[in-house]
């Protein structure tokens, strides 16, 4: 044992082991969330999400996740982003072939974006939601309405979903993350808000949760047994009302008995409680995103309307307990999580993985560092700004640590 290791709490040395999740082992219970790469011009995957994702293997999490892979092209919420799709399949094969150089496990997050989408064309008239009518998510890109899915778009998603998840195996990925949060499709069906079907699929948080529990059982028949099947909610919405930490115990339970391998617990909506999302207001260059007039319009209201929170560590923890005290299932506690304080604290308040973000941008082999002892925490002061970075040519970086240079994010991951 190194004198390092000598010195490490019983809660790191667990954090630090190799742990089973489903069918799946990895060398920790260090994840690296999704947060959106903007390394995908055209939808291509480039080498600077290669190397992003390389960075965190070799940084030493456990388990990286590839963000926002939409299950069709209506899924997408911007267009330079990722379909899963069979001519996508060769380029994630680069990047899930360089983190498993790196020792490292990697997922997928499977997403549809539903009524909260920015694309300049759809399939459709309008985009899918639980429920029709208006659209507040699309008043930021012009799009004002939305189509309630009926019998047979639920089954064609929920389809989508299972066969994104087998090409994410064709690819190479080790697990797959549902998106049930942050105001996507799926979490459209669990708000009280965007969801007000009178069919047994609305109404009561149990009735809510019927259809994601349905995507969910319909990606764990795809691929549960050879693959981690995850699901993120948001614990809370944190608006008016919005869902609250009681729904989220509701849908936690319903995926619990439907054979989810793990629960990832976030927060927040992106339009209408973002600063939830990261226990902090954004700054505004985030909010206006790609640069249109309504954006632009509309980051102004935001930015009005966000209240005085200053970032504090571990901010969804009380949240979180609620979650653990309900099911037995494993839970990924996410939520500015930190230090070595902070995972210590995760693990013993009974979580079995800790989910981190900015901190892991800012520095990709901090958990190295906390390992050996030469850190206790990470430099991130969630200032929030590598979150606008996600529009830039470069795609998402850390301001603080990382040199501007979006040549890589112009070279596609494979010939």
């Amino acid at each position: 044992m190194t004198v390092a290791a000598m010195g490490r709490s019983h809660e790191l040395e667990r954090a630090l082991a190799p742990w089973t999740l489903g069918p799946l082992a990895l060398r920790n219970r260090v994840i690296k969330s999704a947060t959106n790469e903007g390394m995908a011009p055209g939808g291509v995957p480039t080498q600077a999400l290669v190397q992003h994702h390389r960075s965190m293997a070799a940084g030493g999490v456990g388990l990286t996740t590839v963000a926002y892979c939409a299950i069709e092209p209506d899924g997408r919420t911007f267009p330079d982003q990722v379909v899963l799709d069979a001519a996508t399949v060769r380029y994630l094969r680069v990047l899930t072939d360089a983190v498993h150089a790196e020792n490292g496990a990697v997922s997928a997050q499977l997403t549809h974006g539903g009524a909260f989408n920015f694309l300049p064309a759809l399939s459709t008239k309008y985009p899918f939601s639980a429920s029709g009518g208006f659209n507040p998510a699309g008043a930021l890109s012009g799009r004002l309405f939305k189509t309630a899915m009926n019998r047979g778009d639920m089954d064609r998603i929920a389809a989508d979903f299972a066969a994104a998840a087998r090409r994410a195996r064709d690819a190479g990925f080790d697990a797959v993350e549902i998106h049930m949060g942050h105001g996507y499709l799926l979490s459209q069906f669990l708000s009280p808000v965007y969801n007000r079907r009178r069919d047994g699929y609305g109404g009561s948080a149990e009735e809510r949760a019927r259809y994601p529990v349905e995507v969910l059982r319909a990606v764990l028949e795809a691929v549960g047994r050879t693959m981690a099947v995850a699901c993120k909610i948001s614990m809370y919405e944190g608006h008016k009302a919005g869902a609250t930490v009681d729904d989220a115990i509701v849908t936690a339970r319903a995926l619990s008995a439907a054979g989810a391998h793990l629960l990832v617990l976030s927060s927040g909506m992106n339009v209408e409680a973002p600063w939830h999302i990261f226990g902090n207001p954004m700054p505004r260059s985030a909010m206006e995103g790609q640069g249109s007039r309504l954006m632009k319009l509309a980051a102004g209201l935001l930015e009005w309307r966000q209240p005085r929170l200053a970032f504090r560590e571990m901010y969804n923890l009380e949240a979180a307990r609620g979650i653990r005290g309900a099911v037995a299932t494993p839970l990924a506690y996410l939520g500015g999580a930190k230090s070595v304080a902070g995972i210590e604290q995760a693990l013993r308040d009974g979580f079995d993985a800790v989910v981190m973000g900015r901190a892991l941008i800012h520095q990709p082999d901090l958990l190295k560092a906390f390992a050996a002892g030469t850190a206790t925490t990470s430099g991130c002061t969630a200032c929030n700004e590598c979150i606008a970075t996600m529009y830039t040519p470069a795609g998402t970086r850390c301001v603080l640590t990382t040199k501007d240079n979006p040549a890589p994010n112009r070279m596609p991951a494979c010939p």
